[in-house]
């Protein structure tokens, strides 16, 4: 039984989020370290606290899940891990999402260091750095599955689907301000690192949304972390690269852009619909 059951249902799905958030960056800091974050011991060691906030966050959900979801679902399918539907929300949510980056998917094509994507060697260097398998791998399997496939279902104890997917990324935005802390420590002046980090923070907040819209629609975890490590990839798309361009081909660029985001939001419910990815979990 989990202990929403018995205590305030709206103090449990609110703290327990917020403390969860805690403990998911906290484990980050465990470490003495005069390193970066970028170093390869760094990484490393934020690889176990990682694995190990993974391992635990199920039993917040536990505990302090949605009573509905628990009486009704195995933890598993609470937390999106099934077969039914997989593939679907494997493919259908990424294309979405590549639609969405459109334009800078064409500035990246037309660039000539695009063909070093092509090249096995180049993905053989990845392989064996550190920080690559960090941005596309362990930290977008180890955010979602936190901030989303846990998370979203402890709220679910008070909150409605639509107010979850607005309040969780805040949780998730929150969690990417300790990165103020580590700039301040390379030296970067106090002011220019809030500001950083509140730029940081306001995207990666609108990502939880549609991180946590993905979940919510789909019931899949791959869903969110797929087109998580894919935007990590793409990283936040450059407008002022666009500029560079001559005038007919930034023309021709920035029509892409928006011709992407009006495209994106015609097909998001469609491509959306839970019963194509088989949901009946959060489909209620």
């Amino acid at each position: 039984m989990g202990f929403n059951q018995i205590d305030n249902p709206f103090l449990v799905s609110t703290l327990t989020p917020v403390f969860v958030a805690a403990f998911y960056v906290g484990s980050l800091y465990v470490w003495p370290t005069k390193h970066d974050r970028d170093h390869p011991d760094t990484i490393k060691r934020r690889f176990i606290s990682a694995a190990f906030v993974t391992i635990f966050s199920p039993v917040f959900l536990l505990y302090f899940g949605s009573p509905h979801l628990l009486n009704k679902y195995t933890i598993p399918e609470i937390v999106g891990l099934r077969f039914e539907g997989l593939a679907a929300a494997m493919i259908y949510p990424l294309f979405l999402t590549i639609i969405l980056f459109l334009g800078p998917s064409v500035v990246l094509i037309t660039d000539s260091r695009f063909v070093s994507y092509c090249c096995p060697s180049v993905w053989k260097q990845n392989f064996q750095d550190w920080i690559w398998w960090r941005n596309h791998i362990v930290a977008p399997f180890s955010e979602e599955f936190t901030f989303r496939a846990c998370m979203v279902p402890i709220l679910l104890g008070y909150y409605t689907p639509f107010q979850a997917v607005l309040i969780s990324p805040l949780f998730f935005g929150v969690a990417h301000l300790h990165h103020m802390i580590e700039r301040i420590r390379k030296g970067q002046g106090v002011m220019l690192s809030m500001l950083v980090s509140l730029f940081q923070f306001t995207y990666t907040t609108i990502f939880g949304m549609y991180s946590a819209l993905l979940f919510v629609r789909t019931g899949h975890f791959a869903a969110p972390f797929i087109v998580h490590s894919y935007c990590n990839f793409m990283g936040f798309p450059d407008l002022s690269e666009v500029m560079t361009f001559e005038p007919r081909k930034r023309i021709l660029i920035s029509g892409v852009f928006v011709l992407g985001l009006v495209l994106f939001f015609y097909l998001l419910n469609t491509v959306l619909d839970p019963t194509i990815y088989s949901n009946q979990v959060y489909a209620d």
